[in-house]
């Protein structure tokens, strides 16, 4: 028998995401946000999991038009990238859900310099759909050299047909919406000096934007693999509800410390 939702509400509880999502009811959740521990490449004090049992919990737990990001990368094996990462993207279009987008997190910096191949700087922000999306508030903080001129000449469209539509003039805006590749800084370099307590801790600028685009104010955010606790720092700074889960119980007081002493401090961001 499941819980209602409000059991689980900022949050974070301790256990197997494989198991606690199965309490979750069904469409409750308006956006997941994770960056699941991928490859081995931490050891994660040797817990595992289950991707497949994980991945349809989460189609099932997320509402019609609900986004889930999912940020992956590979491990380079034998001299082979894994593919790890786009194999779990098509399963999750496989229990229906849509790749709404597939975007690029890239670093400021990388760890570890190659010797054989260009030195790796990112990671893949898969965004996956459930139907169309119901919430996209588009952050516009790219700024535009050409601002204030009007388009130049005939504003067309290549049609499927191989014809062209005419599009109105406009005056190009100071700022324009973002490309889907974000670059920034990563969170050791957000927290220089400081001490971070989680491997693997993504930085709270990507889980705040990714938050900002894809959800409104009180809405329910769910992190299937809480680690540090940089979603739910987010989500208490944007008004958003939050439900992390995590299974190692040193990263869970971390993570739920974390939260409860975090002073809210986001920017002003350009939208719409």
């Amino acid at each position: 028998m499941k819980c209602v939702l409000d059991d689980f509400l900022d949050k974070v509880i301790c256990g197997d995401s494989a198991e606690v999502l199965k309490n979750i009811p069904d469409n409750s959740v308006d956006f997941i946000l994770t960056s699941p521990p991928y490859d081995n490449l931490r050891s994660y004090k040797g817990f595992v999991f289950d991707f497949e049992t994980i991945a349809k919990e989460l189609q099932r737990v997320l509402k019609n038009g609900g986004v889930l990001v999912w940020i992956v990368g590979d491990a380079t094996i034998n001299g082979s990238e894994t593919l790890s990462s786009f194999r779990q993207a098509l399963f999750f279009q496989s229990i229906g859900l849509n790749c709404h987008d597939t975007m690029i997190y890239q670093k400021n910096n990388f760890s570890n310099p190659s010797q054989t191949r260009y030195h790796q700087i990112f990671e893949y922000m898969f965004v996956f759909s459930k139907g169309k999306p119901k919430t996209f508030n588009p952050i516009k903080d790219r700024k535009n050299i050409y601002v204030g001129y009007s388009t130049l000449g005939e504003n067309t469209t290549r049609k499927a047909d191989g014809g062209f539509s005419k599009n109105g003039k406009r005056t190009i805006q100071e700022y324009g919406m973002r490309y889907n590749i974000w670059k920034g800084n990563t969170a050791g370099q957000e927290n220089m000096c400081k001490h971070i307590a989680h491997p693997a801790q993504f930085p709270l600028w990507l889980a705040r934007d990714n938050i900002i685009s894809w959800t409104n104010e009180n809405d329910v955010v769910l992190d299937p693999f809480m680690g540090g606790g940089t979603t739910g720092c987010a989500c208490k700074e944007l008004g958003r509800h939050f439900i992390g889960i995590e299974i190692e119980p040193t990263y869970c007081q971390l993570s739920t410390e974390r939260i409860q002493n975090h002073k809210c401090c986001a920017p002003e961001l350009p939208l719409k």
